[in-house]
């Protein structure tokens, strides 16, 4: 079943029924769901489809070459410049696509393909109807040897998409059997990544699918982080030290470096590497950018998951004890764990409602925000500060099994009055488990309170 996309697909659709030459560069990490976006697009449309391999030029030209012949006994080209013409002269009498997944594998092989692409698309584009799209998981060569400057293609494309994880919302749409609690939950296990998420068995249990996906040796998920690394790095195993470092509470550049044993100039490049394969993610304080402030998070829930919880425990889970393990994870430290799941949710759920226009602030960025409270010479933090030059909705994200009450409003009232700019300013309380029957009646009569409950963020 295919679910969400629905935006991407609306522009790729918008642009193949525009006349003439289009060429589009479709990349994001590997298991995102580039392959299934681009296969729903193509769907019932003239097309060829090429899935270049980790192989020898010549292997990738007879693929190629049966993929345009439209048989495994199709006759080889004898070069590439020979049958990507044939596409282009083909486009001239009537609108197909074509597809190069993998393109990084291809260009790799055959050296030479952007720049003969870039003299064809020159010479042809004025009278082609070629729509072109070319795909590809590494994220730096498609960044820079794609669409980067120095690139014989740059200039040529007509539109990029550079696909994402899916939110917490379209990801649950992978799994609606289950509890909205379970839902935010296997966010933070899948990541929002769709290959992750269709790996969830609706007919068994939260506990018994982490069991089989990442506590169990054979499990899909087991060995997955580690692979992906091996993929995309020349040096994972320096890789893998930072990133642990980092999933253990190591948030600044130093301690991070010192926790890896590297030199901060290298774990900063190495840092900039984990950021662009969209793993990293270094954060400022919202409204009051210190750089000086920033640190260094895991931006994949499933990295946060699995170097959390699953590599401190390899040898007992490789010995059979993953059960244990599990339970271990799910009784003792999973729930806190999915705190920061929570405040990420209910980011995306604010910009869901400013897309829908429904959020009563038009705000221009939404962030975390920590910093000093000099009033009162203390450190403060405020979960999700969503804010433009005049307003601001302050908010607050309580993931714990109690009610939230009066005394969660109070302290974010007292915080907001930190930030005297706003002429506006709205406070919000999302919750896991509800609200006092107090906390109900103070915000019935306070216009600018509301209280988010956790099913609105699926309804």
């Amino acid at each position: 079943m295919f679910v969400g996309r629905k935006s991407e697909l609306a522009t790729l659709k918008k642009l193949y029924n525009r006349p003439g030459f289009q060429f589009v560069v479709v990349y994001g990490r590997r298991r995102v769901g580039k392959t299934a976006l681009i296969n729903e697009f193509v769907r019932g449309k003239p097309n060829v489809f090429f899935a270049a391999s980790e192989s020898s030029a010549m292997d990738n030209l007879v693929s190629l070459s049966r993929c345009v012949g439209g048989s495994m006994t199709a006759p080889v080209f004898g070069d590439y410049e020979s049958v990507l013409t044939e596409i282009f002269l083909r486009a001239a009498r009537e609108r197909f696509v074509f597809v190069i997944d993998e393109y990084p594998y291809l260009a790799e092989a055959y050296r030479g393909v952007s720049s003969l692409l870039q003299v064809l698309i020159d010479k042809h584009q004025q009278n082609s109807q070629l729509f072109l799209i070319l795909c590809g998981s590494s994220m730096s060569f498609m960044e820079n040897q794609v669409l980067g400057y120095q690139s014989p293609l740059y200039g040529r494309r007509t539109a990029q998409c550079k696909v994402l994880p899916f939110d917490y919302f379209d990801c649950a749409e992978m799994y609606p059997s289950f509890s909205n609690e379970d839902k935010i939950a296997l966010y933070g296990v899948t990541g929002g990544v769709p290959e992750y998420a269709a790996r969830i068995d609706p007919m068994l249990s939260l506990r018994d699918n982490l069991l089989d996906l990442l506590f169990d040796s054979s499990g899909r998920l087991f060995e997955e982080p580690p692979n992906l690394l091996k993929q995309e790095l020349k040096n994972p195993q320096t890789y893998n030290s930072i990133i642990s470092a980092i999933a253990s509470g190591h948030t600044r550049l130093n301690e991070i470096a010192t926790a890896a044993g590297i030199e901060t100039s290298q774990c900063s490049h190495m840092l900039a590497t984990l950021i662009s394969l969209g793993l990293v993610k270094k954060e400022l304080p919202t409204v009051s950018p210190n750089p000086r402030k920033g640190i260094y998070l895991l931006a994949d829930q499933m990295f946060r998951f699995w170097y959390r919880f699953v590599l401190p425990n390899q040898s007992r889970i490789l010995v059979g004890i993953g059960d244990v393990v599990c339970d271990e994870v799910l009784s003792d430290q999973f729930h806190a764990f999915l705190g920061l799941t929570f405040e990420e949710c209910c980011k995306q759920y604010m910009w869901r409602l400013l897309r829908a226009k429904s959020a009563p602030v038009n705000f221009r960025e939404v962030g975390r925000w920590w910093g000093s409270n000099r009033a009162e010479r203390r450190e403060e933090e405020i979960d999700i500060i969503a804010w433009n030059a005049t307003a601001a909705i302050f908010s607050e994200c309580k993931w714990r099994s109690a009610s939230t009450g009066l005394d969660a409003l109070d302290e974010l009232v007292r915080k907001s009055q930190i930030f005297g700019q706003f002429n506006e300013k709205h406070h919000w309380l999302f919750s896991q488990s509800g609200y006092t029957d107090a906390l109900k009646e103070r915000a019935a009569h306070e216009k600018s309170v509301r209280l988010v409950e956790l099913w609105e963020m699926f309804a």
